[in-house]
């Protein structure tokens, strides 16, 4: 609907047809007067006098403003952005402003640091346009996924433009036409995936590829050419993607260009060429299927695509290349879970029934048959599945099916995004996040909004299923599978062979024993039966794997240690999924296969329908800790069932992490819960049996002090637990009223060992955990338990600088409840008091260095080590929550909540942010290592599988991709390390935490 306008009330040109409603009617009318006073002290009245009236368009913008802090936060700062909309609507002011930006190199005072101002204003305007034309439903979501392409474009242009010239000006090239730079200057620039496609989401990074002719008339110097254009690409990247006081243009991603690790930023087109025909990957291929020439010499950049065409479009299927094909689905990986879709924390792009999935279908099908159809080469995923449709390949109502939900689940990925402008694409995991994203989509509930997204994934997946399973059959069957008798059939030889097994005459062997019955999951016929009917689909899926070998053995040890088989069997044949699962963790997680191995009867959680939507948050695991030992009283018994519970939840939680139910953020949590409740219950369970004997000390509280990855809640699955164990009673306590008493300082220090072999004694269940107790005061050479005036004392006043960083981490996790307490208090307090900056940060300069020489990494996969690795972050953020460089009042443990909350005194905004991803990057690899293996990572021994689920939680598409990512993140941070510790310490002489 639209208000008509009056002289009265002024009304924008917002057509408003989406039901928007916020969340707290008074903060949102609270919202609008606020930006209304900011309108009028702007000398803007009309905007003013519309936010103080009333209407639907009032309303409106008033649940924006509540909803969006983005959006918010932009009217605040400019509410003139508004009044573009009293005089014409917002298509016609965005196509102002992209003409706006297109003038801008042609000024005649512009450089580059106006240049960039101007970017950003103007950039800022239609983004908050484009927003609120999307949000009111004015603009549907191809319009507006246009529109930010459009915008991308734009400003990628003028920096171009105005790049060329710049250098023009220097001397440095020749161009033959000043008023239209771009043109002949042989400087390609190439926007890829959803910039190509025009399909850019609403807090999208931009992929470039930047190509240059080396032999173009405007380069003066050949053979300066390669460095001439790739530092015009490095200003280019600059111009658009740091942050200033005006914010951001676009974050800039150069690392879809040929080898990234060792290339330079910009290529030569015949380097380029030559790299695609003779080494281009499949991955690569898929890319350049949405490549567009977007901005700087497009004529160039046109012949530089048609160049490539036999390289991306074959015109002749051999085996080999529908291989290439369906290994671009491991590579693209779109992320396959169990049990039923979720909607709290589902990734909108990359889970279940997502967006990637319809775009992976339809980019292999036009990589299968694009050779022979031109037609099926287009960019765009909806005009293609249409085309798909009239080819025969997909039915209509497949076509049409998945082209809504695309449109839908691309709303839904605005909606997540427009909130805090962030390049997020998962969904809430709590009540209020998805209540606002349900109205900023015009639901006016969230149970309403999550039947429609829900019937929206489960669209997707069926007809994703489906269509791979109606796609042409190109090959034929998986060959001759026999395992009968002693000799081993030449043909079944073969088929593993070719199903990738490097040693088919011992898998012969193994199979043969399943088949003999020589276990008791396969002594019955019936069990032998299922089984021979499974066994296709199991080396199908152990040989996708990789290390199909290795797999199908750990299968075989799985199978062993079962003590029955059908019910299995019959699952795995009836879910494919879980037998994909099982592949995986078999050929990828030696971690979990062991697990499995040992306890097969953890394979049952696999089974409960909720797993994968039931988030294994501290109140769901402490219930189930609850119930699993309701009714035991024994002490061995206790320690035996908390060794199985931490056990089985220590897998559950890799699986979810495996199947990206949850990212490597909630796993840390979950992990760290998992050891709070069971160290908590050792704890109690050791209390009470050592009081039988000892009895107990008056006004005698516990509290265990969680320090390191403990203690800031990012536990993996194969972490030890840093501990301090405190203690209190009263003073005039001299001993324990037991039969057997002990002085305090005795008694506590006994009951600390025996909760030490609670914990890390090895029974026939295994161990719970590793404990490390180095970090109490004065290391091994104290005693183990420390009473809390000792540990005040010791704290601030012998202390050394590594100990108080060490504290940063400090939280209780066990214990008596108003002790516990206390001791948070005790630690904030320690950490708050005034320190020297200069010194700590000097100091743990001085420590980082040390590690560096004592303990050298191994190699670029020793994550926490190397320089720019995890322990950079780490002093960081301790430095800075030991010298008050930490916004908030509230403390946080966690290095990546104090990395997103640096003060700007000590880091600028783009500082935090590249921080902050740096650690997400960090922890998701390193998760997913120490869920999967239980030794160092040897990148020359690396299970295939698992190099997958690196590449698939750091969103990359080939490994020298994530090598080159993981290089640059690694000098970035250490170049932010220098800046901020060793710079900064020396700026900072008088600065003191007070």
């Amino acid at each position: 609907m639209s208000e008509k306008r009056s002289d009265k009330r002024p009304s924008l040109h917002l057509e408003i047809s989406r039901a928007v409603t916020p969340l707290n009617e008074k903060d949102a009318d609270s919202e609008a007067r606020d930006i209304a006073a900011q309108a009028r002290d702007s000398d803007l009245p009309r905007i003013a006098a519309l936010l103080e009236g009333k209407g639907p368009q009032r309303d409106f913008l008033a649940a924006v403003f509540e909803l969006s802090d983005f959006l918010r936060d932009t009217a605040r700062r400019n509410p003139r952005f508004l009044e573009g909309l009293l005089d014409r609507n917002a298509s016609e002011r965005v196509a102002a402003i992209l003409n706006e930006i297109a003038a801008l190199p042609r000024a005649e005072d512009v450089n580059e640091a106006s240049l960039m101002a101007s970017l950003r204003l103007l950039k800022s305007e239609a983004h908050f346009l484009i927003a609120l034309a999307d949000l009111a439903g004015e603009w549907q979501p191809e319009r507006t996924v246009r529109a930010l392409s459009d915008l991308a474009d734009a400003a990628t242009g003028a920096a171009v433009d105005f790049l060329l010239a710049d250098a023009h000006r220097q001397g440095k090239l020749k161009l033959k036409d000043l008023n239209h730079p771009s043109v002949g200057s042989g400087f390609i620039v190439l926007g890829m995936g959803k910039l190509g496609a025009f399909e850019l989401n609403f807090s999208s990074d931009i992929d470039l590829v930047v190509f240059f002719e080396p032999e173009s008339e405007a380069v003066i110097d050949p053979f300066d050419a390669t460095d001439l254009f790739s530092r015009l690409t490095r200003r280019l990247v600059r111009i658009l993607q740091d942050r200033t006081e005006h914010g951001y243009v676009f974050r800039t991603d150069l690392r879809l260009r040929p080898d990234p690790g060792s290339t330079p930023l910009a290529i030569p087109v015949q380097a380029a060429l030559h790299y695609y025909e003779s080494r281009g990957q499949n991955w690569e291929r898929a890319a350049m299927i949405k490549a567009r020439p977007i901005a700087g010499d497009l004529q160039a950049g046109a012949a530089f695509l048609k160049e490539l065409t036999p390289y991306v479009w074959r015109k002749y299927l051999d085996y080999a290349a529908i291989a290439d094909v369906h290994s671009i689905k491991r590579q693209i990986h779109a992320h396959k879970g169990l049990g039923e879709i979720a909607v709290r924390g589902h990734n909108v792009k990359l889970g279940r029934g997502g967006i990637r999935e319809i775009e992976f279908f339809v980019q292999t099908q036009q990589l299968i048959a694009g050779g022979r159809f031109p037609e099926l080469r287009g960019r765009a995923t909806v005009p293609m599945l249409a085309q798909l449709e009239q080819h025969g390949w997909i039915t209509r109502e497949a076509s049409e099916t998945l082209a809504a939900r695309y449109w839908f689940l691309r709303q839904v990925e605005h909606a997540i995004q427009v909130v805090a402008d962030e390049q997020t694409h998962t969904l809430p995991d709590d009540d209020e996040g998805l209540e606002r994203i349900a109205h900023l989509l015009g639901y006016p509930t969230t149970d309403a909004f999550s039947q429609d997204f829900r019937a929206a994934l489960h669209d997707v997946e069926g007809h994703y299923a489906a269509l791979f399973e109606a796609a042409p059959q190109l090959s034929s069957g998986i060959g001759n599978l026999v395992f009968t008798g002693d000799v081993d059939d030449p043909d079944t030889l073969q088929t593993l062979a070719n199903l990738g097994f490097q040693r088919p005459s011992d898998i012969c062997r193994v199979i043969r024993n399943w088949h003999r019955g020589r276990y008791r999951a396969t002594q019955s016929a019936e069990a032998r039966e299922r089984l021979t009917e499974l066994t296709p689909a199991l080396l199908e899926a152990f040989g996708d794997t990789r290390r199909a070998d290795e797999a199908l053995l750990r299968f075989d040890e799985f199978l062993a240690g079962l003590p029955a088989g059908i019910q299995l069997f019959s699952l795995l044949q009836s879910n494919p999924r879980l037998l994909r699962l099982l592949a995986t963790i078999m050929g990828a997680a030696p971690r979990l296969a062991a697990i499995i191995t040992r306890r097969a009867h953890v394979f049952d959680g696999l089974l409960d329908p909720a797993l994968m939507t039931d988030l294994p948050d501290r109140a769901y695991l402490s219930a189930r800790l609850a119930a699993f030992l309701d009714g035991i009283s024994n002490y061995e018994t206790v320690l035996d069932r908390l060794r199985i519970f931490a056990d089985e939840q220590k897998f559950l939680i890799g699986v979810r992490l495996l199947a990206g139910s949850i990212d490597a953020f909630r796993a840390g949590k979950a992990f760290s819960d998992l050891a709070d409740l069971t160290v908590g219950a050792a704890l109690d369970a050791v209390q009470d049996e050592f009081a039988l004997r000892h009895g107990r000390i008056k006004g005698g509280r516990v509290c265990i002090l969680g320090m390191g990855k403990l203690g800031s809640r990012e536990l993996t699955a194969g972490s030890d637990i840093d501990l301090i164990l405190l203690y209190d009673h009263d003073a005039e306590a001299d001993e324990s009223d037991g039969e057997r008493p002990l002085a305090p300082s005795h008694y506590y220090s006994r009951m600390t060992q025996r909760l030490i072999a609670a914990v890390s004694a090895p029974t026939a269940e295994g161990i719970l955990y590793e404990l490390d107790l180095r970090l109490r005061p004065s290391g091994n050479k104290g005693p183990v338990a420390t009473h809390v005036d000792a540990f005040r004392k010791y704290q601030e006043t012998e202390a050394w600088t590594w100990e108080h960083m060490a504290l940063t981490r400090g939280r209780p996790t066990a214990g008596d409840l108003s002790f516990c307490e206390e001791v948070a208090q005790i630690v904030a307090e320690i950490l708050a008091r005034p320190s020297d900056a200069a010194k700590v940060f000097a100091d743990a300069v001085e420590m980082r260095k040390t590690i560096e020489t004592e303990k050298p990494p191994r190699d670029l996969w020793d994550i926490k080590l190397i320089p720019g690795g995890l322990i950079d972050l780490e002093f960081i953020a301790q430095c800075a929550a030991l010298t008050g460089n930490v916004e908030g009042e509230s403390r946080h443990t966690g290095r990546g909540q104090v990395l997103a909350r640096l003060k700007p005194e000590l880091a600028n905004a783009q500082i935090r942010q590249e921080l902050s991803e740096a650690y997400a990057f960090y922890s998701g690899l390193t998760q997913v290592i120490r869920l999967c293996l239980t030794g160092p990572l040897d990148r020359n021994d690396l299970p295939p599988s698992m190099a997958d689920l690196l590449l698939t939680v750091a969103d990359a598409p080939d490994f020298s991709v994530l090598e080159a990512t993981l290089k640059d993140t690694a000098a970035n941070v250490r170049s932010h390390f220098n800046a901020l510790l060793k710079a900064g310490g020396k700026s900072r002489k008088s600065a003191t935490n007070g």
